[in-house]
């Protein structure tokens, strides 16, 4: 399945990449631009926030509003019900969106405009917690995730290849990032998961207090993405991230920016090429906008590509 997935997206890639670049740029959309983002203290916000001013600055007829939202799932319907016209979500959160399975409850209507830079799940303890691997979380107090979050579902598919419940095993709290360092520092919980990119603004503030370490994955990444798809790559954690001593196993996925799939064409043209055009500014509100590339941003599985994307992707060719 895994080696279908890649002969298809390096098809995709070379029908896009193989047109021709000399089309006029269809107008400039206007009006207000809603960007559904995340919880405040995570990448999804500041990359949000540096998005929605690059769109004012270009699109001089529109306006860019940022919507803080709990995150993944949260996003995704708030797209598919038009309160918002563009999102960030995880690709396992988009994959169960497309297909109607919970916490959906129906099929959602998004498709994307580009993969950005991806995901890593990070087990956050205290430096001198027992708590050595998932399985160590029995009978503990654990935040996993905020409710409508892409670290919630990915978070408790951890628990459970752990053969955990998140409702019978651990105290579950549904807490967002910030509230998640707030009450590990205060030791009110015993660890908290989070899904995002590196560095998480709200891990980095918590470590200035309190001393932290992430929990190595290594033990459930192969059952993690043996029962749920190749979405899920094992990958690493560099130690220079958060100042830890070695690196640590986890598993990362691919964010997505998505809009619903009936978006104007030229709208969801420009909000693509804006991302490319405003990548300078995107960096200075979050490092992981280094990762946007035009080769790899077409590579949306699950989630097909916005047809206004496709041309932006196809004329940009040099």
């Amino acid at each position: 399945m895994r080696l279908a997935h890649v002969l298809s997206t390096a098809l995709t890639a070379a029908l896009l990449l193989a047109g021709c670049g000399g089309s006029d740029a269809p107008p400039r959309p206007s009006g207000e631009v809603t960007v559904a983002t995340g919880n405040q203290g995570g990448v999804y916000a500041e990359y949000g926030a540096g998005f929605a001013d690059v769109i004012e600055r270009r699109l001089p007829a529109a306006s860019a509003r940022v919507l803080h939202t709990g995150g993944s799932v949260d996003n995704l319907r708030r797209v598919g019900g038009g309160e918002a016209r563009v999102g960030f979500t995880l690709a396992d959160s988009a994959a169960d969106a497309v297909a109607g399975r919970a916490p959906f409850t129906g099929r959602v209507p998004v498709v994307a405009l580009a993969a950005l830079y991806d995901n890593y799940v990070q087990l956050v303890v205290p430096a001198d917690s027992p708590v050595r691997s998932v399985k160590d979380l029995r009978g503990r107090r654990v935040s996993v995730g905020a409710e409508g979050s892409g670290t919630a579902i990915v978070a408790e598919r951890v628990l459970d290849v752990a053969g955990l419940s998140a409702d019978d095993d651990v105290t579950g709290q549904r807490l967002d990032v910030r509230e998640s360092a707030s009450a590990l520092a205060d030791g009110r919980i015993d660890a908290f998961f989070w899904s995002g990119g590196l560095p998480t603004a709200a891990i980095t503030e918590l470590r200035r207090t309190t001393p932290i370490r992430l929990v190595d994955l290594g033990d459930v990444v192969g059952a993690l993405t043996e029962s749920y798809g190749e979405l899920y790559t094992e990958t690493t954690v560099p130690a220079v991230v958060y100042g830890a001593q070695s690196a640590v196993t986890t598993v990362s996925v691919p964010n997505f920016l998505v809009v619903r799939r009936d978006m104007p064409e030229a709208e969801a043209y420009w909000l693509t090429r804006l991302l490319f055009d405003g990548q300078s500014r995107l960096i200075r509100a979050h490092p992981e906008a280094r990762r946007l590339d035009r080769r790899t941003a077409i590579a949306t599985y699950p989630l097909d590509l916005h047809p206004g994307a496709e041309r932006w992707y196809r004329e940009s060719h040099p």
